[in-house]
């Protein structure tokens, strides 16, 4: 067992040994000509925004799942702050970001340590136009790397060995993340120079292929041993996680013009009337349907309504925020109950039908309603470009996921065993517990 802590802790000593010997990038923290200060001041500002995500995406697992797994369900997203932040940082950020290689996948060594992320006239900020220093771009895209694979975690909760979770999210954001990111936002990737696919904040690279991704985890652990119809452990906590979701959002989506002007102000509005229209209509329709208007539903809702926006935000008008929010809802909606109703495979929380639905129809729409004369093809041509991307990212995000999942479970069994599935993932895996032990596990003591 103490294996893969040994494994884990010897990657931790020899970069920290590695972080001795290696110079500073030049001039990493000097400001050039081309720099400006209103827009450095507003991506710092939109960064801490971005980060602050992750810890409101934990309350709004944890408040989920039942009592005994609220502890291991918002740590499985706060421990990625700290594994991918180090991952970025010790070659990620080249991965995605670095000199291009075959317009698939960024060279290893251009940012290798965060060296020459300083450099003078550099390649990709001149290429990108940044008006903001190089690091502070590779910080606000490390809070995207973060995230993503923590959207994961609530395909497969309460079962999966949290050892098993942190080698699974290291070889995720190596295999699918950064290639994604690569592909889709640096000047050279294939979705972007060549399909001209436009994804303005993370439709696809984060929304898509995390949904996609937890749909291959369900299905590679299967279902829980007593699924059932659980009782959330605390509604308060998923309300409050979908606030700060909400409010990271304008840092996710405005952020994402890399400048405090026009474009930042009108992803802004459609973010925040997306959201709106998405929270109304998925209570409005849950009401059509012969339901109640749940917290539940409100919360989950205003999230799918952010997921639907992301790929276009910056682009369209507030009229078509609101269709797309609208129609996507509707969407998400319907497929969450077809797969409860299904009960074909035990997705937790409902990761693929509301953020791989949510980020494949809002790349669809984008697709519809974002246009570029200037790239040289039809509108029709680049509406099927996208949908070809949504095809190739499926199929990629999947198969790729899928061989992780197998290959980590080689390495160490992603499955709890089945006592510890029954007294939860707090006691078994992290020694604690949240609140007063619930019933079934009362029950499994005596």
């Amino acid at each position: 067992m103490k294996k893969r802590w040994i494994i884990l802790f010897a990657f931790l000593l020899g970069i920290s040994v590695l972080g001795l010997v290696m110079p500073e990038a030049a001039d990493l923290f000097t400001v050039g000509d081309n720099i400006n200060m209103a827009n450095v001041a507003w991506m710092i500002t939109a960064t801490i925004f971005v980060l602050m995500m992750t810890p409101g995406l934990s309350f709004f697992y944890g408040g989920m799942v039942r009592a005994k797994n609220v502890i291991s369900t918002i740590l499985q997203s706060f421990i990625a702050m700290g594994v991918i932040s180090v991952l970025w940082v010790f070659f990620g950020f080249s991965l995605a970001f670095g000199g291009d290689l075959g317009h698939f996948i960024g060279n290893p060594l251009t940012y290798f340590m965060f060296e020459n992320v300083g450099a003078a006239n550099d390649a990709l900020s001149m290429s990108l136009g940044l008006t903001i220093p190089l690091a502070l771009y590779a910080l606000f895209q490390m809070k995207f790397a973060i995230i993503t694979p923590s959207l994961i975690t609530g395909s497969f909760a309460e079962r999966v060995r949290f050892s098993g979770y942190l080698f699974f999210i290291i070889f995720f954001s190596i295999f699918v993340y950064c290639p994604l990111a690569h592909w889709t936002w640096h000047p050279d990737g294939f979705l972007n120079k060549l399909m001209h696919v436009r994804d303005f904040a993370g439709g696809i690279v984060v929304h898509a292929s995390s949904g996609i991704a937890a749909l291959a985890g369900a299905l590679f652990l299967g279902r829980r041993n007593n699924p059932g119809a659980h009782q959330p452990a605390n509604v308060p906590f998923v309300i409050l996680g979908a606030a700060m979701l909400w409010l990271g959002w304008f840092g996710f989506n405005a952020g994402s013009s890399l400048a405090a002007d026009g474009v930042a102000v009108k992803a802004f509005l459609n973010t925040n009337t997306a959201s709106a229209v998405a929270m109304m209509t998925w209570v409005v329709f849950d009401c059509l349907r012969g339901r109640k208007p749940s917290a539940m539903g409100a919360a989950i809702g205003a999230v799918v309504g952010l997921v639907a926006i992301t790929p276009s935000a910056g682009w369209v008008t507030v009229g078509q925020s609101i269709f797309i929010a609208f129609v996507t809802t509707i969407i998400s909606n319907i497929a969450v109950s077809w797969k409860n109703k299904k009960n074909s495979f035990d997705d937790a929380l409902d990761v693929f039908p509301t953020h791989g639905v949510g980020g494949i129809v809002g790349t669809v729409l984008t697709g519809v309603f974002v246009y570029e004369p200037d790239a040289g093809i039809s509108h029709l041509h680049s509406f099927l470009n996208h949908c070809l991307a949504v095809v190739i990212v499926f199929v990629y995000t999947f198969g790729v996921s899928y061989a992780i999942y197998w290959l980590t479970n080689k390495m160490i069994p992603l499955r709890v065993s089945e006592k510890s599935e029954k007294i939860g993932l707090d006691r078994s895996q992290h020694d604690e517990q949240y609140g007063e032990s619930d019933r079934e596990l009362q029950e499994y003591e005596n």
